[in-house]
């Protein structure tokens, strides 16, 4: 993101099947991070209802939507002069 904006160097984009999936995916990222010892640098509610959640680490920026509303509002398209990196599901066995 770094050569298209001055406010982070990462945007991580994920979508979640229901608005409790994209609530669950929040709360293990900003739970997985704190683990890291990074802090976000606000509070999200888990029991938002809007179907976009963000959550803000400074240099990465993650936005955890609700399936249509992803597609809604397509950051990968907004964002598309930043380079894109694909990471792996993470399998869980």
């Amino acid at each position: 993101m770094r050569k298209v904006s001055n406010f982070c160097d990462y945007f991580v984009i994920a979508s979640g099947t229901s608005i409790r999936h994209v609530n669950a995916i929040t709360q293990a990222i900003e739970e997985d991070a704190v683990k890291e010892k990074i802090t976000p640098r606000s509070r999200v509610s888990y029991n938002d209802e809007s179907g976009w959640m963000v959550l803000d680490f400074s240099s990465v920026i993650a936005h955890i939507f609700h399936k249509p509303l992803r597609d809604f509002y397509a950051l990968e398209r907004l964002w598309s002069d930043a380079r894109k990196l694909r990471i792996p599901r993470k399998r869980t066995s």
